[in-house]
């Protein structure tokens, strides 16, 4: 049943009842417009495997981040399995309630591995809380329109056991669905006096691979059906460097192993986001009890995920790599975090989505081995939007950097974080400081929102 009301306060807005819930009427034009979009997408994407067969949006919720920013979230079909489902967010100032502030400048969020939108752009507020120091509450703060997604495997549900319908949640399809949420971002902006301009691109991690991906195909488009003004990859490798002979032999190798395991019928990563999970409770509830791994507590171990993740990586992307900068003991047992605040990190542990998929990383390896064909850099060089390259040397840091040199882009920038030499690289910045640190706001998110401004 549908219902209409005057929303009390705000002169001519009409409110539909979806879902149960109060929104605005004029959401109801929201798959109209979507549809006609949708029809523009579907000609210029024929070898993109085209529009997806069916968008449905649905699910709203709004809720408060902080005491003047909210963030509106709903669903989005974009296929006929049960799973076929994302999840945009937009984090924005309000007039009113339902009625986002008007904005000129627009970003569109792609997160990376393990965790979802809320997990690693609203991690202080991910878990219901209005602490407001998240990286998507400071750029809506600042007067921007925050746009972000969760990727279908976010909302895979605890206790799946079949995981046959990941079969072919690879790269590409992941990034059509950027391409969707951009394309949907930009409808809904334009519906609410916005303007329905091109928006910027940021990804981190597996993310900036999302969307390198996304720009690849984006760029064979007219530039009239383009969706993105300026791109910002976060601390992600997508091409290697010459120079980087070994870990791209070690790329290949990895590449090998996944395969198989996608050939023998393993579509789901190995349930990583239940064993952080698992960490995150068990650290906040029993800190000082032993754990899992011989010879650490509870805390421990935590810590250890934070200051030394390559440890607890079979085969880790890079020898230092790790989330958080973490201080140790002569013994190496972690004794805390640098710069990020160890209640935060451990939140940010607790907000991990259970499972996800295989394929994209099988992709991601491939792409970094350079010796299997991949369709997601053929046109790297038709990229010509400006791009800021942020990274932070205890994650991917500057192996980053060699994937702009393929870009056509001639406006690039770089934000590398780096506190020590290259010697102590594995206590330096990491992976989720960029994010998560005390620091995160003045080293990171004013200078990437400066260049913003001018892009």
């Amino acid at each position: 049943m549908v219902g209409m009301a005057s929303l009390p306060g705000v002169r001519g807005l009409r409110m539909r009842m979806i879902d149960g819930k109060w929104v605005p009427g004029a959401v109801a034009a929201w798959v109209f417009l979507w549809v006609l979009g949708m029809g523009q997408v579907a000609r210029a994407s024929e070898a993109w495997a085209g529009a997806h067969p069916r968008t449905v949006l649905g699910a709203f919720e709004r809720r408060q981040v902080s005491e003047e920013v909210h963030e509106y979230s709903f669903r989005v079909r974009v296929g006929n399995g049960a799973h076929d489902v994302i999840t945009l967010h937009r984090v924005v100032r309000e007039m009113a309630p339902w009625v986002p502030a008007r904005t000129e400048k627009a970003v569109f969020l792609v997160h990376g591995d393990m965790w979802g939108f809320r997990g690693a752009f609203l991690t202080d507020a991910g878990r219901g809380g209005m602490q407001g120091q998240s990286f998507a509450v400071y750029l809506a703060r600042q007067g921007v329109d925050v746009w972000g997604i969760d990727l279908r495997w976010v909302h895979v549900p605890e206790g799946t056991r079949d995981f046959s319908f990941m079969k072919d949640w690879n790269l590409g399809l992941h990034a059509r669905d950027v391409g969707t949420g951009l394309s949907l971002a930009r409808l809904l902006r334009a519906l609410w006096s916005s303007g329905s301009g091109k928006m910027a691109l940021l990804g981190w991690s597996r993310g900036a691979a999302v969307s390198y991906a996304w720009l690849n195909e984006e760029s064979r488009w007219p530039p009239e059906l383009r969706h993105v003004s300026a791109f910002i990859p976060v601390d992600m490798a997508y091409k290697l460097a010459p120079e980087d002979e070994l870990m791209r032999q070690e790329a290949c190798g990895r590449y090998a192993a996944l395969s198989r395991l996608v050939a023998e019928g393993k579509y789901e990563s190995g349930e990583q986001g239940l064993l952080l999970q698992y960490v995150g409770a068990q650290a906040l509830s029993l800190p000082d009890e032993p754990s899992f791994r011989q010879g650490f507590s509870n805390r421990q171990l935590a810590l250890l995920a934070g200051g030394a993740t390559w440890a607890l990586q079979p085969q880790p992307f890079l020898p230092t790599y790790h989330f958080t900068g973490g201080r140790f003991d002569a013994s190496n047992k972690p004794l805390g975090l640098t710069w990020t605040p160890e209640h935060l990190f451990l939140d940010f542990l607790l907000l991990a989505s259970p499972y996800q998929s295989l394929a994209e990383q099988v992709d991601t390896e491939a792409l970094w081995c350079d010796e299997v064909e991949s369709p997601y850099d053929d046109h790297l060089d038709a990229v010509t939007v400006p791009v800021l390259y942020v990274g932070a040397s205890g994650g991917f840091g500057r192996q980053g950097l060699h994937a702009l040199t393929l870009l056509g882009s001639t406006d690039v920038s770089t934000l590398v974080l780096q506190r020590f030499s290259e010697e102590a690289r594995e206590l330096d910045y990491g992976h989720a400081d960029l994010f998560l640190s005390d620091d995160a706001e003045t080293s990171v998110w004013a200078p990437l929102l400066e260049w913003l401004g001018r892009h």
